[in-house]
């Protein structure tokens, strides 16, 4: 079973997705488990003891601060996140995943390379960034899902969650649903063979209609030559 640990202030984002669908069954079948880790809960202010801190309201555990020198926004504070991370890989052999747009590009080779390790545990960052010391604290891979910056590491979390968990043998009801394992295109029908909108009638491949399947695969490795090029 591979264990998803999620450093975020924000973990209610990711519900809706990863509890729904292969991700869902995944998890009732104990394929898979994700927990969460909200640096709130491991904030202690300089200017309260921790039994002060434990009566505060969950709002007042302030984990960001200005940065120094100077800019726009605020910064996760160190302490926080670096507790968090811990509390998640306790005494574990863990991978730690920092998203960052100048990180490494992801893709299914690099899913293939986590599916290794039983605890995988992602730093979600916020606002304007995590206070840099928290790399210094833990061996990290830094991973960018493209060439954009978004709000926070949540969506990358999914994402590399999604493709990781895919890939697991028994996940998919077919193996061969994995897309680079099967003869495919990026076009795909169903049916009925043929649809009409606005006075224009589009239809399925004859190919794909003649029950021919050696033609079928090569008409569909001869649409994804066309479609790399």
């Amino acid at each position: 079973m591979i264990t998803y640990h999620v450093v975020s202030l924000f973990p209610e984002s990711l519900d809706s997705y990863v509890n729904s669908s292969i991700l869902k069954r995944a998890q009732e079948r104990g394929i898979i488990a994700i927990k969460y880790y909200n640096p709130r809960d491991f904030a202690k202010s300089a200017k309260f003891d921790p039994d002060a801190v434990a009566k505060m309201s969950y709002a007042e555990r302030r984990v960001d601060d200005r940065p120094y020198g100077g800019g726009p926004g605020m910064v996760m504070e160190a302490l926080p996140v670096i507790r968090a991370v811990a509390a998640a890989i306790g005494k574990k052999k863990a991978k730690i995943i920092f998203f960052s747009p100048s990180g490494k590009q992801f893709s299914n080779a690099v899913a293939d390379s986590f599916k290794k390790y039983t605890d995988i545990v992602f730093v979600c960052g916020r606002y304007e960034g995590i206070d840099a010391r928290v790399k210094k604290a833990f061996p990290m891979t830094d991973i960018s899902i493209g060439e954009y910056v978004l709000t926070g590491g949540e969506l990358p979390a999914m994402v590399v969650i999604d493709t990781i968990t895919r890939r697991i043998p028994g996940v998919l009801g077919d193996d061969n649903s994995v897309e680079e394992r099967r003869v495919a295109g990026s076009d795909v029908y169903t049916r009925p063979p043929v649809i009409e909108y606005k006075g224009k009638k589009m239809r399925v491949p004859k190919v794909l209609l003649s029950g021919h399947h050696k033609k079928m695969d090569e008409w569909k490795t001869s649409l994804k030559l066309k479609k790399a090029k």
